[in-house]
């Protein structure tokens, strides 16, 4: 048995699970999701020459909104693709 000091924690005391931070956690990740999803499906209501502007379309805001992870990260991707930046 190791020899724990005054003040320190046992290493399986280190980790502790939360269940309401985890609950916490889960809901603002699923608001940040939402609000994502609401800001590309405003995008989507733009004319194509702004979209252009932009350095993307509607395909790719499609695609993003279809994507599993990371949808801004899939335009970027494409934004900087076309722009060559």
């Amino acid at each position: 048995m190791a020899l724990v000091l005054d003040g320190e924690r046992p290493a399986a005391a280190a980790h502790s699970f939360h269940p309401v931070r985890v609950l916490w956690t889960w809901l603002a990740q699923a608001k940040a999701r939402r609000q994502q999803r609401l800001a590309l499906q405003d995008l989507l209501e733009l004319d194509p020459h702004r979209l252009d502007d932009l350095g993307i379309n509607r395909g790719d805001l499609f695609d993003a909104l279809a994507a599993p992870r990371r949808p801004t990260a899939l335009l970027a991707e494409r934004r900087q693709s076309r722009t060559g930046d």
